[in-house]
């Protein structure tokens, strides 16, 4: 298997990682064979994943916006994946140019992508950190450098927490970001669930399998379960509901079935 010349030392090309399949869903080159391997075979199960990752990032862009109008001026955005297209500095740029940017991911080849992208804008940084360990993100010199935690944050949480298993207690993460983070803070999350897929359950879990074989477990969970990230938030209107439904617009006019495989919300800290 030939290795890339931008691959980072040490990276093992034949091992898929959940960031780089969702790169491929989305058309980009910042993968390997594997990782297109691992996107075929889940593509079997549910070919409408490209949908769901396109739904997922149009939300995560709306949230964006919102939280400029907000007057949020920081965003940590935690499991980001490999920034392409639209991604979030690329929104916040556009929106409110004085405002910082930390991307954080655990995939050595999404750190080295995103610091790709935002080399030489001292306004924006990447970090190689893990969400299961929340200390670990906050006492960053990345994060400590451009995020002020006394003041309101944007932490995004977009399509990843469905790969952190119960047994690392999720919710206790993301409460640690929650009680770090300043009153008015908001919390946007994502979160894929079997409510809403529009194929069979049996048929789904095939692909829940694939992220299993690869190491990436992937987390069904119902829409109760991924409410109770929310704690200790107030929701923002409309509240937790299918991506394409969470402040809608043009951008999001398409009604794929397939967008509406997982939910999404904004909430503010009280």
């Amino acid at each position: 298997m030939e290795r890339p010349a931008w691959a980072p030392p040490g990276i093992d090309i034949a091992m898929p990682s959940a960031a780089r399949i969702n790169d491929c869903y989305l058309g980009g080159s910042y993968n390997f064979e594997a990782d297109r391997e691992a996107a075929r075979r889940a593509l079997e199960f549910l070919p409408g994943l490209p949908k769901i990752a396109q739904a997922n990032r149009a939300f995560t862009r709306r949230a964006v916006r919102f939280a400029v109008e907000a007057g949020i001026d920081q965003f940590l955005d935690i499991g980001c994946g490999l920034p392409s297209f639209g991604a979030v500095h690329e929104v916040v740029r556009a929106a409110a140019p004085g405002a910082r940017v930390v991307y954080v991911d655990h995939d050595p080849v999404a750190v080295a992508h995103a610091r790709a992208v935002v080399d030489g804008e001292p306004r924006y940084d990447a970090v190689f950190a893990d969400l299961r360990k929340p200390r670990d993100i906050l006492g960053s010199s990345e994060v400590r450098a451009l995020i002020d935690l006394d003041k309101p944050t944007a932490l995004l949480l977009s399509a990843i927490l469905h790969f952190v298993e119960d047994a690392y207690d999720p919710y206790a993460a993301v409460g640690e970001l929650r009680d770090a983070t300043a009153s008015g803070s908001l919390l946007a999350v994502t979160h894929i669930s079997y409510e809403g897929i529009p194929v069979p359950q049996e048929q789904a879990a095939g692909a829940v399998g694939v992220y299993n074989d690869i190491r990436n477990p992937l987390i069904m969970r119902s829409r109760a379960e991924i409410a109770r990230f929310f704690e200790g938030y107030d929701m923002v209107e409309p509240g937790l509901v299918p991506m394409p439904q969470w402040r809608a617009d043009t951008e999001l006019a398409d009604e794929d079935p397939w967008s509406f495989s997982g939910f999404a919300g904004v909430g503010r800290k009280r």
